[in-house]
């Protein structure tokens, strides 16, 4: 299929932060398989040229670019670069995100901030400087990936991260609204118990090895496994693609039905 033929595609987190499939990497080369052209944006530079290479070398077209999301003048001069080089950007996909531990009482002033600049903060700013051109070529999708921690508790102690991505998903909501009118989407995805490289290196330490967080997380899940990067990319691809043209607004899980389980301990 080429469901993004012809479209200029910007992943912001398109890295993967160890070995393996992240939600980014596999969203990236996901769109370039179905035709895009794909930006490959991380703060590790390395880590956005390593998922350009997967593209590359599947005969794709894109190109890899360093940029901090916390940064307004960073991803404006990526955003530049993007226009120069192709003209138009007709998808923006946030992936970018992480988790500190701390409940209320227990998390700093500190990381607080810093989960709400990374997770939040981050997608303001890269929608501040797509939704102009989007708005000026009449068309547009904008993916942001939230959580399932942004609906219910999880069993982990991350009270920053809860806020960040409850927010992201109203966030995405009015932007919606406000520019469904002007021919561009916004839509969210919550992926649930995921088990991807991010992950294994956030939450690791609740678990006393790498089995037994496999273990207990595949327990958990209506379906007895985990999601992977992949089923997070596909479902990207679906609402960034013209096949979702009447869909805006939503929060998709992809979550193997957790969201419509009672809602308990995720966790350990």
């Amino acid at each position: 299929m080429n469901r993004m033929k012809g479209k200029v595609v910007l992943v912001f987190g398109a890295g993967s932060v160890g070995p393996g499939w992240g939600n980014g990497k596999a969203a990236a080369v996901a769109y370039a398989r179905e035709g895009g052209r794909v930006v490959c944006v991380d703060v590790n530079g390395e880590a956005a040229k390593n998922t350009l290479d997967v593209i590359l070398s599947e005969g794709g077209e894109g190109l890899a670019l360093s940029a901090d999301v916390t940064k307004a003048d960073e991803i404006r001069a990526t955003v530049d670069e993007v226009l120069d080089r192709f003209g138009r950007i007709d998808v923006l996909h946030n992936n970018v995100g992480i988790n500190l531990p701390g409940g209320a009482a227990e998390a700093t002033e500190e990381s607080w901030r810093l989960v709400m600049d990374v997770n939040l903060t981050s997608a303001f700013l890269t929608c501040k400087a797509v939704l102009p051109i989007m708005e000026r070529q009449g068309s547009g999708a904008i993916i942001n990936i939230s959580s399932l921690a942004a609906i219910r508790w999880t069993g982990y102690p991350y009270v920053s991260y809860y806020a960040s991505k409850a927010a992201l998903n109203h966030f995405t909501r009015a932007i919606a609204i406000e520019y469904a009118a002007k021919g561009i989407r916004a839509n969210a995805i919550l992926p649930g118990l995921m088990d991807t490289p991010h992950i294994q290196k956030q939450i690791s330490g609740y678990y006393a090895s790498a089995d037994e967080m496999k273990a207990k997380r595949d327990a958990l899940s209506p379906m007895k496994r985990q999601g992977d990067g992949w089923d997070i990319a596909w479902a990207s691809v679906f609402l960034a693609s013209d096949e979702a043209k009447f869909i805006t607004g939503i929060e998709l899980p992809v979550d193997g039905g957790m969201h419509v389980t009672v809602a308990g301990s995720l966790g350990n």
